[in-house]
């Protein structure tokens, strides 16, 4: 009686499982929005000219609605003494490093997300919760978003922060352009507030020309490149420094795109993703037959 129990229970936990394995791999599968339009927008960051007065710190976070002290209070130039990221709580952040060739003027470096052409967080999302919107923008919606911080480990700059001290609705935060106010016709609060210009804004190809030509008339005051042009397939954020940008700590990374490592493991796990309903049908399975045949051992 009990085998004859074994086959029915099977034969209805095969049946659960290939219903919900009915579902295509498409079905399981993201499918992100990934825009690279001709047109799209970026901010050319002259690293010569910031004075690391952090104004776009206050800005930043005033305009994303971020607890912020009063904006007198970020003339705090103690805050260099360590060097920073941007986390949950602070999506850019600036930091100072040492001017070998003048230690009185030393380099500031405002660091946010760099909006890549090509996200590795689009493609390592398994929700579909990143796009690249056709302004240049990498956005995510929380709605999608299930906590899962594959984003964080693909990011090749370290950007994505999640949320560990909220215990209820924790989310993944980071620097969305101020794509809401971009889509008002206003600037990025970050670049709005600057008081030296160290950040323009505009379409991405025409501030590459611009970095070539300050390259062109002041070739002793920058190093011959424009980091952010070619990185990981070119980023919508691009910088202008004096000294090596390994000096100021910028990653080394190749012309590449990150997403073809982060797309290689998204595909191989979800490839044949099994769905939970048929996952626990076979779990199920499983305890049930070894629950019974410790009975028939006794």
């Amino acid at each position: 009686m009990k085998a004859q129990n074994r086959r029915a229970f099977l034969k209805t936990a095969a049946a659960v499982g290939t219903a919900a394995a009915g579902l295509s791999t498409s079905t399981a599968k993201a499918g992100p929005k990934n825009i690279l339009a001709p047109d799209r927008m970026g901010v050319l960051v002259d690293t010569t000219v910031c004075v690391g007065c952090r104004n776009c710190e206050w800005a930043c976070k005033t305009a994303h609605g971020l607890p912020a002290e009063p904006l007198e209070t970020y003339s705090d130039r103690s805050v260099f003494n360590e060097m920073r990221r941007p986390n949950e709580a602070a999506l850019t952040v600036v930091n100072e490093y040492v001017n070998p060739k003048n230690r009185d003027l030393p380099f500031n470096v405002k660091v946010q997300c760099m909006h890549c052409d090509h996200p590795a967080c689009v493609s390592a999302c398994i929700v579909g919760a990143f796009t690249k919107e056709e302004n240049g923008s990498v956005i995510w919606d929380t709605d999608k978003c299930i906590g899962c911080r594959y984003c964080m480990a693909a990011c090749p700059f370290q950007i994505p922060a999640f949320e560990y001290l909220k215990p209820l609705d924790p989310q993944i935060r980071k620097c969305d352009f101020c794509i809401e106010r971009t889509a008002k016709g206003q600037l990025p609060a970050c670049v709005e507030i600057c008081p030296v210009e160290a950040l323009t804004y505009g379409p991405r190809e025409e501030l590459v020309q611009l970095a070539r030509q300050r390259l062109k008339t002041y070739p002793d005051r920058y190093v011959n490149r424009i980091y952010g042009e070619y990185e990981v397939g070119g980023t919508s954020w691009m910088y202008m420094a004096g000294t090596e940008f390994a000096d100021l700590q910028f990653p080394k990374l190749g012309p590449t795109p990150a997403p073809g490592v982060s797309e290689a493991i998204q595909h191989g796990i979800f490839a044949y993703f099994i769905p939970p309903v048929a996952l626990y049908a076979i779990l199920g399975a499983i305890m049930w037959m070894t629950k019974n045949s410790k009975e028939e051992g006794l």
